[in-house]
């Protein structure tokens, strides 16, 4: 089965099954975060770990008045990586977070302005050569803290869309990027807020075990 392809049931407007997620979360006001640098952080921390986990390490680095672009390069990896415990992994993090500022230093001279005002495809190869840094790290750089339009596939997505049978989660991150960029407008909100009432319909009703009782996509077929 690929992306395009029907199955069982004809394959619903993406929009249509976006309108049914936002009519019953409503806004999901994510990504959380009080700059572009500490999404950028929070898109790094997040990496194999719940958000609570990613939260307490954010909370370390305010305290350390670490969630600055320039101290951030400027700190040990050593230190780095003692106030990130809370997210796990927290000596891989610390290499990754160090490789991503010196990357903004060394490519635009330390100005998040800078880098965001390249162009968006342009940007995403540059980001996609940090060691570390994976398409889902770098969309959501791009989409939360950039305010460009790519569209941010993760494993909530692969499961929801999968046990719908609207998509072979088998499918490589660009081929089903492709997908659903293809069949939306490119609008920076509304893949913001799309990608976040993903992980809110995975969290509350399409989990391991799915609730597909309640869910607001309830009223197609699933096979959990």
């Amino acid at each position: 089965m690929s992306p395009n392809d029907p199955t069982d049931q004809d394959v619903p407007d993406l929009l249509e099954v976006y309108r049914h997620l936002f009519d019953h979360f409503g806004p999901q006001h994510w990504w959380p975060a009080e700059s572009p640098f500490e999404v950028i952080v929070g898109a790094v921390l997040t990496q194999n770990t719940a958000w609570v986990n990613v939260e307490k390490a954010i909370a370390q680095l305010r305290a350390a008045d670490l969630l600055r672009l320039d101290a951030l390069n400027a700190v040990s990896e050593s230190k780095l990586a003692q106030c990130i415990r809370a997210s796990g992994f927290f000596n891989l993090k610390a290499r990754r977070l160090k490789a991503v500022t010196a990357f903004i230093f060394s490519e635009y001279e330390g100005s998040l302005e800078r880098m965001f005002a390249a162009p968006g495809p342009k940007l995403r190869e540059k980001l996609l050569t940090v060691k570390g840094l994976g398409p889902e790290t770098v969309d959501s750089i791009l989409l939360y803290a950039g305010q460009k339009p790519f569209f941010v596939i993760d494993a909530y997505t692969r499961r929801i869309f999968s046990r719908h049978q609207w998509l072979d989660a088998r499918k490589s991150y660009e081929s089903l990027q492709a997908y659903f960029m293809s069949q939306q407008p490119r609008h920076t909100q509304t893949f913001n807020e799309y990608h976040a009432l993903i992980v809110k319909t995975a969290k509350v009703y399409c989990k391991k075990r799915a609730d597909c009782d309640k869910c607001p996509l309830r009223i197609y077929p699933a096979f959990p």
